[in-house]
């Protein structure tokens, strides 16, 4: 997407076909990203950024005081978060096949003992995925028929945030591999949020009615989902 500098605010600018602007600040860092109708000037895309700059550098400061997990070291005694809450980290040299076990809020890593940061990092992610999907798929089959709608396919992969997501056109839902480190109640408002958009492309009035119709808590979800800790490099 294309960059345009308005002040100190550098936006993405994202042409859609949609009729109202909407301005998004994203995690982690407070990057800005503004969708607007394809017709829409430059010079009415910079006023509506001007007259919300206020609103925007609020959300950019939010985000900056919000906690952050430090630099992964993948060591033993290392905290990680698993459905919302700390698991402590223990490594053990095992020769053989490589697997992850999970007791009493403990990550129990075993393989081999040449076995680098990144491929003990990679054998956590892939445990995180294998749970992601499981529950997700479950969510998934429940939601689809309440809602009356369906996908044709979903990934799961590691975004900045989980608003990297594919048109709805296409009708594909992509999942942050970091929502397995999140509550599993936040895990649930993502997937009803995601498929909402089949019915709704964009957060309007009609959206969030059918966020209080199916899911009346969801605006607890979102704080909840908001106020945890955020990655090292991202989320």
């Amino acid at each position: 997407m294309p960059l345009t500098q308005i002040g100190e605010i550098t936006v993405q600018i994202n042409r859609k076909p949609i009729k109202n602007l909407h301005i998004s600040v994203l995690p982690p860092d407070g990057s800005v990203r503004v969708s607007v109708p394809e017709a829409m000037t430059d010079t009415n895309i910079r006023l509506a950024v001007i007259n919300r700059l206020s609103w925007i550098k609020q959300q950019q400061q939010s985000f900056a005081r919000q906690a952050r997990q430090s630099v992964r070291e993948m060591v033993s005694g290392e905290c990680h978060y698993l459905w919302g809450k700390r698991h402590r980290l223990n490594i053990y040299a095992q020769n053989g096949r490589s697997e992850v076990k999970v007791k009493q809020n403990k990550i129990h890593l075993y393989m081999a003992a040449s076995a680098t940061t990144q491929d003990r990092a990679a054998l956590l992610a892939t445990y995180y995925r294998t749970l992601l999907k499981q529950r997700i798929a479950m969510l998934l089959e429940s939601w689809q028929q309440k809602l009356g709608v369906s996908v044709s396919s979903w990934h799961i992969k590691k975004m900045k945030t989980q608003r990297d997501r594919c048109p709805t056109e296409a009708r594909r839902i992509w999942f942050n591999l970091e929502l397995a480190k999140k509550p599993p109640e936040c895990l649930e408002y993502i997937v009803v949020h995601e498929l909402i958009h089949l019915l709704e492309r964009t957060h309007n009035e009609r959206f969030k009615a059918y966020l209080h119709r199916y899911l009346p808590n969801w605006q607890e979800r979102k704080h909840l989902l908001n106020s945890m800790p955020l990655a090292s490099t991202d989320v």
